[in-house]
C-alpha cells in the first residue's frame, strides 16, 4: 500500500461553547444576594500548521475526523468554565482545503502558515451577565454556542526547486536517485513511478536545492489522462523545470515529439509553468553512439518564448545530454540547476510574514421564506439572541424580543414579507410573529403577551 497520499478529506468539529449558569448567592446574613451565576468556556478551536515533519496527507485517509476540545459549563459564585484547549492539525506544507464546491480557503506554502479550520463555540453568559435595573433578578442563562463543523477536501501540491517533467520511463527516477539521496523504485517498464518523489541535491558546501521526481506524463494529461491533473498539480510551485526526453526511445517516440507533447501539456494546463526557468535535458546518452547525439544549445544563445518555442534553432536541440548510468553530464546539470534556482531564490520578494488566507466573510443573518406563512432566520447572531436555557419567562422572551428588535431582525421579517400570526423557526426556537412582538411556540408554557 502506499504511503504518499495527496488527496483526501478532512472533517472539522471545534468545540461547543459551555452553558452558562443560573445561580444566586446565597449567603447567611445576606438578604437578596443577587445572581452570580458564571459563564461557560469558549470551545477549543481546530488549526491547520503546514509542517515539514508531514509529507503525505495518509494520516487523513483512514481518520478524517478531528475535533476540539468543549468548554466548561459556568458555575455558582460567577465561577466561569475552562475554555477548551485548541487543537493544532499537523499537514503538509503545501497543502490547499477547498470547500465542497472547490472554492480554496487556504494554501499553507511555508512551514509554520496556520488557518482557522473550525471556531470554537462561545461560552454562554450565566444570569450573572443579565443585571440590569430593570432586571434585579434574571432567572435565564445563554446555552454554549455549537462550534463550527465542516467537511474539507485536501490536496497536497508538493514544494521543490525543481520538477522533473518527462514521459514514463524516460528515466527520471534515475536520475533523482543519482544526484540525491531519494530512492525510488527504478524498473524499465512505464508507470514505474506512481506518486512524486523528493529529493536534495548538494550542489556545493553553501549551495542545495529539492528536486521533485513527477510522475510520467502522457498526452492529455491537461485533460486529466493517466491520472494527469494529480501529476501536474505538483509541477505548479516549482522554481524551475527540468523537461526530460529520451534520447533512445522504448516507446518510438522521437525526442523532438517528446519535448512538443510535453511543452503542450504544461500550456494547456497553466499557461504561466511556461515563463518559469527551464532545461530541456536529452537523457539516456550511454544508449545512443556518440555520433548520433544531438547538438546541445549554447547557454548563452539558448532563449525561449513565452509559448515554449525554442527561437535559437528550429530543430530540436537539449541544452545537456545526460546518462544517469555513466554520469556523463551529471556534473554540468546540477551546477545548471543550482544557477537557475540560485537566481529564481534572488529575484523573489522577501517574504515579510504576512500569511495570506482565503477566509469567507463574516456571517451576519439572512431570512429565508421556507413555506407559506412560514420564515427561517439564519445566522449566528440571531441564533445567538435565543440561545436561552429557558424562554417561557417574561424576562427571557422580553431580551429575547429586544435583541432581536436591536439587529434588525424584525424589519427584515417585514421586508420578507412575513405578516402577523406566521411561524417563524431561529435555531431550535420556533415562534408565531407579530409586528409588534413574536408568541413564542414549542415550549412546555407556550404563551403570547400582551401589552
Amino acid at each position: 500500500m502506499s504511503g504518499f497520499v495527496d488527496e483526501a478529506q478532512l472533517h472539522v468539529k471545534a468545540g461547543d461553547g459551555g452553558a452558562g449558569a443560573v445561580a444566586m448567592r446565597r449567603e447567611a446574613h445576606v438578604d437578596k444576594g443577587g445572581p452570580d451565576g458564571g459563564d461557560g468556556g469558549r470551545g477549543g478551536n481546530v488549526w491547520l500548521v503546514a509542517t515539514t515533519n508531514q509529507s503525505s496527507l495518509l494520516p487523513f485517509r483512514d481518520h478524517p475526523h478531528r475535533a476540539g476540545e468543549n468548554g466548561g459549563h459556568g458555575g455558582g459564585k460567577k465561577m466561569h468554565g475552562k475554555r477548551g484547549h485548541d487543537l493544532e492539525v499537523p499537514v503538509p506544507v503545501g497543502t490547499r482545503a477547498r470547500k465542497a464546491n472547490g472554492t480554496i480557503l487556504c494554501d499553507l506554502t511555508n512551514a509554520g502558515d496556520r488557518w482557522l479550520a473550525g471556531e470554537g463555540g462561545r461560552g454562554g453568559r450565566g444570569n450573572a451577565s443579565f443585571l440590569s435595573n430593570n432586571r434585579r433578578a434574571p432567572t435565564f442563562a445563554e446555552q454554549g454556542e455549537k462550534g463550527h463543523e465542516e467537511w474539507y477536501d485536501l490536496e497536497l501540491a508538493l514544494v521543490a526547486d525543481v520538477a522533473l517533467v518527462g514521459f514514463p520511463n524516460v528515466g527520471k527516477s534515475t536520475l533523482i536517485s543519482r544526484i540525491s539521496a531519494a530512492k525510488p523504485k527504478i524498473a524499465d517498464y512505464p508507470f514505474t513511478t506512481l506518486e512524486p518523489h523528493l529529493g536534495v541535491v548538494r550542489a556545493d558546501d553553501e549551495t542545495n536545492y529539492t528536486v521533485a521526481d513527477i510522475p510520467g506524463l502522457v498526452e492529455g494529461a491537461a485533460e486529466g489522462k493517466g491520472l494527469g491533473h494529480q501529476f501536474l498539480r505538483h509541477i505548479t510551485r516549482a522554481r524551475a523545470l527540468v523537461v526530460l526526453v529520451e534520447l533512445d526511445p522504448v516507446t518510438g517516440v522521437p525526442p523532438a515529439e517528446q519535448h512538443r507533447v510535453l511543452i503542450d501539456e504544461l500550456r494547456r494546463y497553466q499557461p504561466d509553468l511556461l515563463e518559469r526557468p527551464r532545461l530541456v535535458v536529452g537523457s539516456k546518452a550511454d544508449m545512443v553512439a556518440v555520433g548520433d547525439l544531438p547538438e546541445t544549445t549554447a547557454p548563452e544563445t539558448f532563449d525561449r518564448d513565452a509559448t515554449g518555442n525554442d527561437s535559437a534553432a528550429e530543430d530540436f536541440r537539449p541544452d545537456l545530454v545526460i546518462s544517469a548510468v555513466t554520469g556523463q553530464g551529471i556534473p554540468a546539470l546540477i551546477g545548471r540547476l543550482a544557477t537557475l534556482v540560485t537566481q529564481t531564490r534572488t529575484a523573489e520578494p522577501e517574504a515579510d510574514g504576512t500569511i495570506i488566507i482565503h477566509r469567507p466573510l463574516p456571517e451576519g443573518f439572512s431570512v429565508e421564506r421556507i413555506g407559506e406563512g412560514e420564515f427561517a432566520v439564519v445566522g449566528k447572531v440571531a441564533e445567538r439572541a435565543v440561545a436561552l436555557n429557558d424562554v417561557t419567562t417574561d424576562e427571557a422572551a422580553d431580551y429575547v424580543q429586544g435583541r432581536l428588535r436591536s439587529i434588525g431582525v424584525d424589519r427584515a421579517l417585514a421586508k420578507a414579507g412575513a405578516r402577523d400570526g406566521d411561524t417563524v423557526h431561529i435555531g431550535d426556537l420556533s415562534f408565531t410573529w407579530f409586528r409588534d412582538q413574536p408568541e413564542f411556540t414549542g415550549q412546555p408554557q407556550s404563551r403570547r403577551r400582551r401589552r
